[in-house]
């Protein structure tokens, strides 16, 4: 594995995401010292957090599973995951509604869901959902170590037995093929194929091998902690405080200086020059080659997944239909990626993700009140409207969503809201997202594994890229994978092995962290520059 070369005493990390929250736990229980500048005032990137009147309101994810990655970064330095965040189970960790009237609670376990998956759709489906798991374990199996928690330095470091095997289990053919060859049922097919969405490609043109999102969504567990999404890059800002590194909020990096092939220091646009000996950016890729002054020569441009509508709604109400988690399935399907992604139209019969995290915590909404998440996802602004064009179109795509929600059987959703806050491609766009899309760089063939864009920087010694637009890719598991990464390239070794004595302090002492602002700010992002 190739690493920064010469002295990695001090790192700059800018970002304090997900991605560049690990990073820096990795590099400190590592032994090195970390300075982490982030440009907003708080931490978390996309994972942030806003204040809606009285509603606190996530700005990114709403599903985390694997916590195990996460918890590898704090017992880097010598502390839990779960000291840090208290973390609940969710059982269903989806419900699934489609638009024939019927519903499927998606389990993790799997004896609830083989039942469920009976109940729903008979015994065939439900012998097809058992060999399903087993494939979709032996699938992450195959590929977790060897093509996901991984550094390529290589397109030959593919040649191993692992190759082999994820072939022998179908990983190259196609993501809803290697579906239906256990389930028949189409609806159930979309329980375990609608992931590919996110990773930027259709279930029919995804690899199989992008299954292991399902495997992670469906088999792994999902979890929900206890004050949003947000409590995790929370802890974790603390937690590196704790371990000593220097956190400095509201601090926009202008430049790099250089000096023989190295950086040397961050220039702050306060002025403000912090010397280093190595520099990780976890910003969203586009603004790291705006700081670099330079972007990589690749054959073909890069391609972007598709963008989201989210609606957040503080409503005086809410529908006993709903999960904490609720896949709203249209009648269409491929039609729907066909719209988004080639025709680049909003979907005229959407698919939806509803998100009601006060299911679990009530205290993110006013007494007796209630707060939901709605996203559609929608092109992104290179193949569909521009972002100045959201400005007409967002109030109108608004009033449709709420629409079809009534209709689909949250009657009277428009009356019960009470705050609300709408957030479309030119949102995104502000907050630096290339192609107003928030779901960074899609996962084509081509933009996968050793042929994503990758943690070094030609030209420059000590610099590393980390986050969702390099390896090894988009989603909570692969940023926190992709911190630690990043940070095995300046320590030259598997990161985090040196594990330090714990630091964790009582919760009663004074945060690190500055509290959120009661104003609310852009949405959040994972570019500090």
């Amino acid at each position: 594995m190739r690493t920064v070369t010469g002295r990695t005493d001090h790192v700059v990390v800018v970002g304090a995401g997900l991605s560049g929250l690990a990073c820096a736990l990795h590099l400190l229980g590592a032994g090195r010292r970390v300075t982490v500048v982030e440009r907003d005032a708080v931490p978390g990137g996309r994972a942030g957090r806003m204040r809606l009147g009285a509603y606190r309101l996530d700005t990114g994810p709403t599903v985390l599973t694997m916590p195990q990655l996460a918890d590898e970064a704090f017992a880097a330095v010598g502390d839990s995951l779960h000291q840090r965040v208290e973390l609940v189970a969710l059982h269903p960790a989806y419900r699934a509604c489609f638009a024939d009237g019927t519903s499927l609670d998606v389990h993790t376990d799997g004896a609830a869901m083989e039942a469920e998956v009976r109940r729903f759709a008979g015994p065939a489906e439900a012998a097809g959902y058992r060999r399903l798991r087993t494939w979709l374990e032996r699938l992450y199996r195959a590929q977790m170590r060897r093509f996901i928690d991984t550094n390529f330095d290589s397109p030959f470091q593919l040649l191993h037995p692992d190759l082999a095997r994820l072939a022998a289990l179908g990983g190259f053919g196609r993501l809803d093929a290697g579906v239906g060859r256990f389930l028949s049922d189409p609806r159930l097919r979309r329980v375990f194929s609608f992931q590919a969405l996110y990773a930027g490609v259709a279930p029919a043109r995804a690899l199989a091998a992008y299954a292991v999102i399902a495997y992670m969504d469906t088999v792994a567990g999902v979890w929900f902690p206890k004050g949003g999404m947000y409590a995790l890059p929370r802890a974790m800002a603390e937690a590196a405080a704790d371990a000593g590194a220097d956190l400095r909020w509201s601090a926009d990096v202008s430049t790099l200086e250089r000096s023989a092939g190295r950086v040397t220091a961050v220039r702050l646009t306060s002025g403000e020059r912090i010397a280093c000996d190595a520099v990780v950016l976890s910003c969203e890729l586009s603004a790291a080659h705006r700081i670099l002054g330079r972007a990589p020569r690749r054959p073909v441009r890069l391609r972007h997944s598709p963008s989201a509508v989210v609606l957040h709604a503080g409503t005086d109400r809410t529908w006993p239909g709903l999960a904490h988690h609720t896949l709203s399935f249209g009648t269409a399907w491929e039609r729907t990626f066909d719209e988004i992604i080639r025709a680049g139209k909003p979907m005229s019969d959407p698919s939806l993700l509803i998100s009601r995290p006060t299911a679990h915590d009530a205290t993110l909404a006013p007494p007796g009140r209630h707060l939901h998440y709605v996203l559609a996802p929608c092109p992104n602004t290179t193949v569909g409207p521009s972002a100045a064009a959201w400005r007409d179109l967002g109030p109108r795509y608004r009033d449709s969503l709420v629409a079809e929600l009534e209709r689909r059987g949250l009657e009277g959703f428009a009356d019960s809201v009470e705050e609300e806050m709408l957030v479309t491609p030119l949102d995104w766009t502000a907050r630096g997202h290339a192609a107003g899309s928030p779901f960074s760089v899609s996962h084509t063939f081509a933009q996968t594994g050793p042929f994503r864009p990758r943690n070094l920087v030609r030209g420059l010694d000590n610099v590393v890229l980390a986050g969702c637009g390099t390896t090894p890719g988009v989603g909570v598991p692969t940023v926190l994978l992709s911190g630690k990464l990043a940070a095995a390239r300046v320590t030259g070794g598997a990161a985090g092995v040196s594990r330090r004595a714990s630091r964790h302090r009582p919760a009663s002492a004074v945060p690190a962290v500055p509290s959120v602002p009661s104003v609310p700010s852009a949405e959040g992002a994972d570019d500090p520059s």
